[in-house]
């Protein structure tokens, strides 16, 4: 069996470049042999660009996506604290 790739990791700067080469006409194709890219790489870092011009995944969310993580971070301190009222409930019960 082959032994898989190591994960690379690309700096904004290089991701912005090779944005670049696209959008001055070189071809994607060329473009994922010669640097040994995905395609899926590449063409979110086109996506990413064009929509905000970062290449952070928080700044690439839509405003429906922000609502749903904060409404998530905001149930799990809710039952957090639901949890610790039943613990002080069963406590405070006893005595």
């Amino acid at each position: 069996m082959p032994s898989k790739r190591p994960r690379r990791k690309f700096t904004d700067e290089f991701k912005n470049q090779m944005v670049q080469l696209y959008l001055n006409g070189k071809s994607k194709s060329v473009i994922l042999k010669e640097y040994e890219l995905t395609p899926s790489s590449l063409d979110r870092w086109i996506t990413q660009h064009q929509q905000s011009g970062s290449f952070k995944e928080k700044d690439n969310r839509s405003d429906a996506e922000n609502e749903l993580i904060k409404l998530r971070k905001e149930n799990e301190h809710l039952k957090m604290e639901n949890d610790i009222l039943k613990q002080a409930a069963l406590i405070l019960g006893r005595k």
